[in-house]
């Protein structure tokens, strides 16, 4: 007899404004915001090769560091090119966790402060 199990749907994240940081995270994963969804919605869901965000409009802001956060490896670009790419969307760098001998990780925060790591490539760890 098989068990029953449960799979991870998507990823819900509170949020200031669900479009605008749907939005940034479609741009960041190469996903797209859902076709339904349009600017002032309360929800947004992004849909990517992976698992899917959804992004929910709640009242009160972000107050404390994630107690849960999205780790991502880049696929078509190193580590640090990565890095730059998001910088330049809007993320901002927390904490650079990465070593001369090209190990770790970088720490940055998305347009609303949600904290989110960049890790090596596969190419990378292949290296």
């Amino acid at each position: 007899m098989t068990a029953m199990t449960s799979h991870v749907r998507h990823v819900t994240i509170d949020c200031a404004d669900a479009y605008r940081l749907g939005a940034f995270w479609a741009e960041v994963l190469g996903g797209s915001v859902g076709d339904e969804d349009e600017p002032g919605d309360p929800e947004v869901l992004v849909e990517t090769q992976g698992t899917n965000l959804l992004f929910i409009t709640v009242p009160e802001p972000k107050a404390v560091k994630n107690r849960i956060h999205l780790d991502l490896q880049p696929q078509d670009r190193t580590r640090d090119e990565e890095v730059e790419r998001l910088l330049a969307l809007g993320a901002t760098l927390v904490a650079d966790h990465r070593r001369a001998d090209g190990l770790g990780w970088a720490t940055l925060a998305d347009i609303e402060g949600n904290e989110f790591c960049v890790e090596r490539s596969a190419i990378e760890r292949a290296g």
